[in-house]
């Protein structure tokens, strides 16, 4: 892998909690790791949401300093290209939905082609927009088209956050294969919840558990 990595992919896809689950897996093998919020599109559901767990395992949160607050401002944080000139620094990037997000990642492409880059697009299957191999396709053909750069690997989070099933998991995986066939893009990982990890058959690939760390706007039990 690069020491620089992107999340990308549609509105609501699961890219935050996925970027926050590869820092963390970051962290256990390199001692300096940073995870950027580029999230210019949604103030609601952003890295900056779990900035206290992150730095207290050493994560630098680079982070608008307008994030959670009332004020929705489309700025990117000033000391990104600090990751980018750091050699020591393994960084993640969490990008904004859809190309309107990624938009923001073409200012950094001389960056990226001079020393490398992985880019994962995280899709949910569940969603409308990209129910289909044909829909995750365009999407990637979108996000590359306005950022200037490739994806290089498909992460599969499909869900009904916490009305999600087993049986959402395991029935769609084939078509998660499908869009790995159709997009000419490797499936890198299946992301699921860690409650569901234990039960999983065989035959789902490598399983990304995900410790979910973002807090809903509303009480989901109530």
């Amino acid at each position: 892998m690069n020491r620089i990595c992107v999340f990308v992919g549609h509105y609501g896809s699961g890219k935050t909690e996925n970027a926050l689950r590869y820092a963390f897996e970051l962290k256990k093998e390199h001692d300096n790791v940073a995870i950027c919020d580029l999230d210019i599109v949604n103030p609601y559901f952003r890295t900056h949401d779990a900035a206290k767990a992150l730095t207290d395992a050493g994560i630098r949160v680079i982070a608008n300093e307008y994030a959670n607050t009332n004020l929705d401002l489309p700025t990117v944080p000033s000391d990104v290209l600090s990751v980018f000139s750091n050699p020591d620094c393994h960084a993640v990037l969490d990008v904004g939905g859809d190309d309107d997000g990624a938009i923001c990642l073409g200012q950094y492409y001389p960056y990226f082609a001079q020393i490398g880059y992985d880019m994962f697009l995280v899709f949910n299957l569940l969603r409308p927009d990209t129910a289909e191999p044909e829909q995750v396709l365009e999407m990637v053909r979108r996000i590359e088209a306005v950022s200037r750069l490739k994806v290089t690997g498909l992460i599969n989070n499909t869900n009904l956050s916490y009305l999600t099933e087993e049986k959402h998991i395991t029935q769609t995986y084939q078509t998660a294969l499908k869009c790995a066939e159709v997009c000419g893009i490797p499936l890198i990982a299946t992301a699921v919840a860690e409650k569901f990890v234990p039960s999983l058959p065989e035959g789902l690939g490598t399983i990304w558990p995900l410790d979910l760390r973002l807090d809903f706007p509303f009480d989901p039990n109530a």
